[in-house]
């Protein structure tokens, strides 16, 4: 009965884990996309992996980035978290998102843990799911 029950403890421990991961992750891109809608590009760019930081150099050049590559991102209309996964050690946040006109975009944030948190270390566009190839 003992072993039963602290496997229980155990199961129930990781899945409180990665539910409190889950909402990190969340937490940190809906900061970035609240920061872009008050077009704070300063503030967006902290939520920017130490990578991207010196890739970037500066927010200015962050937020020209996001405007003129990612105004999906820059201005959605709505936002839904998808899958979040998991792959040797990396985790991968998938989103979908509206733009202005009504059109759906699908993203992947590809997520860094740091000492200060969770960053967001690269954004790549997907095909829409069923789309032809």
């Amino acid at each position: 009965m003992k072993t039963v029950l602290l496997a229980a403890v155990i199961v129930a421990a990781g899945a409180f884990s990665a539910f409190a991961q889950d909402a990190d992750i969340r937490a940190t891109i809906n900061q970035q996309f609240e920061a872009f809608k008050a077009d704070d590009f300063a503030t967006a760019f902290t939520f920017a992996s130490p990578n991207l930081q010196r890739l970037f150099q500066s927010p200015q050049n962050f937020g020209r980035m996001v405007t003129q590559g990612y105004p999906m991102v820059w201005r959605p209309a709505a936002i839904d978290y998808l899958e979040l996964r998991e792959e040797g050690g990396t985790y991968f946040q998938r989103i979908q998102i509206a733009d202005a006109k009504g059109a759906f975009h699908y993203l992947e944030y590809r997520m860094l843990e740091t000492t200060d948190g969770w960053r967001i270390n690269g954004v790549q566009v997907l095909d829409a799911p069923g789309a032809a190839v």
